[in-house]
């Protein structure tokens, strides 16, 4: 009860409500800095790209292989620290934890480089074994019940079970943020592309253009399409850089485009009318999504109706009734 007279109170709800629009307030400027904070980030990384592709371009044109010398001034983007290295080399996981597609992943969710490997690859060792820990600890001193202790010992190793899967789910959910941000923005990088293609700019050219452009729409598809640009500049096969880029982004349609400008290349067909192309199917894609949602809205408003709506509906249409028939003078009350 005195949590209810404690609600019931002017100035606790006054005193809740400013802290609230304080809190939203701090959390509206303070996002605004960390999304500057995270393009100055993306810029960086595609910097540090750009130097990294150049040095390995001019140590391949050297006769070295395509090996990169170290102490050259050339800084790997996704640096990790020196115990993560050393676990995950003793331990061999690559071994144990990495597969074909395990790069491709990595760079479908926005991390590149050897540093963000081995990350990925100590998280997938270390997250199991820290949740166990703290799962038994909780289970068998700060809460051991009155279940017996291996009980309490299968109910940790099941947490640590479970959450052997959460470095794969997080990887997974930049996955899906990222290729949203990219899918949405598409195709007006499209158009925009077709436009700089058509005034008479080369694909390098309108690649770059269209990454300044689009920025502010989507991050994560002007840095794709300034590492795009920079692989169009370093690269002997123009072929591979598109195929990078769509290997990267993961998407259908960023595929088929990319599909298409290969072929363009190669048979010497027009790109132009290509992009056109595939700008209209991009639009059409997606009014089509856009159609998609709006049909699916009204099964998705049945439940909410079903279970906010309708019962107040019925407490607005019956209470008259209800207080004339039980309240002083009524049937029942008389």
């Amino acid at each position: 009860m005195m949590i209810f007279d404690l609600l019931a109170q002017r100035d606790f709800m006054i005193a809740v409500l400013a802290a609230i629009s304080m809190a939203a307030v701090v959390f509206t400027f303070g996002s605004s800095f960390i999304v500057k904070s995270e393009m100055k980030d993306r810029i960086k990384r595609v910097a540090l790209e750009r130097e990294k592709m150049r040095a390995e371009e001019m140590a391949r044109l050297r006769g070295n292989g395509g090996a990169i010398v170290e102490g050259r001034g050339i800084r790997r983007s996704g640096e990790t620290k020196t115990y993560m290295k050393s676990v995950v080399e003793r331990l061999d996981l690559k071994k144990a934890f990495q597969d074909d597609a395990t790069l491709d992943k990595l760079a479908m969710a926005g991390f590149r480089g050897q540093g963000h490997l081995t990350t990925f690859l100590f998280m997938r060792l270390s997250t199991p074994i820290a949740i166990f820990l703290v799962a038994a600890v909780y289970l068998l001193v700060l809460a051991p019940a009155e279940r017996p202790l291996y009980l309490n010992l299968a109910y940790a190793v099941g947490a640590g079970l479970v959450g052997s899967f959460l470095p794969v789910v997080m990887l997974k959910n930049s996955t899906d943020k990222r290729q949203f941000s990219i899918r949405r923005a598409w195709p007006d990088c499209l158009d925009l592309m077709l436009l700089c293609v058509e005034s008479g700019m080369s694909m390098e050219h309108a690649f770059k253009r269209v990454g300044r452009e689009i920025g502010q729409q989507s991050p994560e598809l002007a840095e794709e399409l300034a590492l795009t640009t920079a692989e169009l500049a370093f690269l002997e096969d123009r072929g591979r850089a598109y195929e990078n880029l769509g290997r990267r982004t993961g998407l259908d349609g960023v595929k088929s485009v990319m599909t298409a400008l290969i072929q363009a290349d190669r048979y010497g067909t027009s790109v132009g009318q290509a992009l056109r192309v595939m700008a209209e199917e991009g639009r059409e894609q997606r009014m089509m999504d856009a159609e998609k949602k709006a049909a699916a809205l009204p099964p998705k408003l049945t439940v909410p109706l079903i279970l906010f709506f309708l019962p107040v509906l019925f407490i607005v249409i019956i209470s008259p009734a209800m207080i004339k028939v039980f309240g002083p003078g009524g049937v029942a009350g008389g």
